[in-house]
């Protein structure tokens, strides 16, 4: 049994729903189940001889995704030569109740500290259009590329031949994509080449200390174009692909310990799908995500009430001061840090950048949270 404070995601959980619900007993209500989960290798499995099970209380519930499983598994088997057995973590089933008029489906979450498995902190990697790979169901749609570019020459409304003209090298590509959003009008053509400059910034992230706030901001411009975007969707193939920028940036918001934005993310994901997903499992890993969010949202609530102040009365009655002003909370991470004494703002050693935290005795760190990360 292995314990951690990283998150450790689980996917296709939509296939094991029965016996999720078996485990929380209570399908009609939303659902936080601490659990014991074991991860078993499937070198036989047909699809990827990289697989690794999550099973809990003798079953499957889903798997590490597809990336994760081929890093994580020499240190996985290393762990059970060592240990002579398999190796569990702690997790938690949430989600449940209802969605509109549908019943929520319910996710499963690990934790772990990824250093034990021999890897550093992942970060699932957002794949480059076409390359729709790992798909849940053969032949579903997943991100609407493949298809685009199959009816490409018939559809005289968008030309996707600027693909196969990037240069391999991330930030050339990420200049001529730049180039093709200030010029290019088509809302087919906008929403690949943003998917495709939101992946091609994700990767430079480790070369370029500048990348993470141009992805941040790139997902921003596409959120805003969105609608749009949705409709040209719902226009060619009356349904929405897998919007991938929402599951990213609730990710890195998550990574940031940012619960409210995490929530924002995935509800904004949740609203503009509605119910015309091409794949149903997009809105359920939406959906587990604000869940979860949620929780962490509400918990820092009830731990801030529960914290007296030196005056007497509960910490959540008290406006945050920072540089001498008295303002409202901005998020439930801001109300939880400082609801026991004074914010602080340091300079991360690495890229530069400032950030807060409460100040407490002892030795101050060098980094912030994101390059700590």
């Amino acid at each position: 049994m292995l314990t951690g404070d990283e998150d450790l995601e689980v996917v296709g959980e939509s296939r094991y729903q029965e016996h999720l619900r078996f485990i929380c007993g209570d399908p009609d209500h939303k659902a936080r189940q601490t659990v014991t989960a074991i991860l078993v290798p499937e070198p036989d499995n047909a699809y990827d001889p990289n697989a690794v099970s999550v099973q809990i209380a003798g079953s499957i519930v889903g798997y590490l995704p597809r990336d994760v499983a081929a890093e994580y598994l020499p240190g996985l088997r290393r762990l059970m030569a060592t240990n002579n057995g398999y190796i569990a973590l702690e997790g938690v089933v949430v989600g449940g109740g209802m969605v509109g008029n549908r019943a929520a489906s319910l996710g499963v979450w690990l934790r772990h500290t990824p250093s034990d498995f021999g890897v550093g902190n992942s970060a699932s990697a957002q794949r480059r259009p076409g390359s729709d790979v790992a798909r849940l169901d053969p032949g579903a749609m997943r991100t609407g590329f493949s298809e685009a570019w199959l009816t490409d020459v018939e559809d005289d409304s968008y030309d996707l031949s600027w693909f196969n003209a990037l240069p391999d090298q991330d930030r050339p590509a990420i200049e001529m994509l730049r180039g093709l959003l200030e010029s290019d009008p088509d809302p087919i053509d906008r929403h690949f080449q943003f998917t495709e400059l939101e992946a091609r910034l994700y990767k430079a992230r480790e070369r370029d200390p500048n990348a993470l706030d141009e992805f941040d901001d790139v997902c921003r411009r596409h959120d805003a174009e969105m609608h749009g975007i949705c409709e040209a969707f719902m226009t060619k193939w009356n349904k929405i692909p897998l919007l991938e920028t929402y599951k990213q940036m609730a990710i890195r918001q998550q990574k940031k310990h940012d619960w409210e934005q995490v929530a924002w993310w995935a509800e904004r994901g949740i609203e503009l799908y509605g119910d015309k997903a091409a794949r149903p499992e997009a809105i359920d890993d939406l959906v587990k995500r604000k869940e979860r969010a949620e929780n962490k949202i509400e918990a820092a609530r009830q731990s801030s009430k529960a914290k007296p102040t030196p005056d007497g009365r509960s910490s959540m009655s008290l406006d945050v001061e920072i540089g001498g002003r008295s303002q409202a909370p901005a998020s439930a991470s801001a109300v939880d840090s400082t609801a026991a004494g004074e914010i602080e703002v340091l300079v991360c050693t690495k890229c530069g950048g400032s950030f807060e935290r409460l100040r407490v005795r002892g030795r101050k760190p060098m980094l912030c949270p994101e390059c700590r990360a």
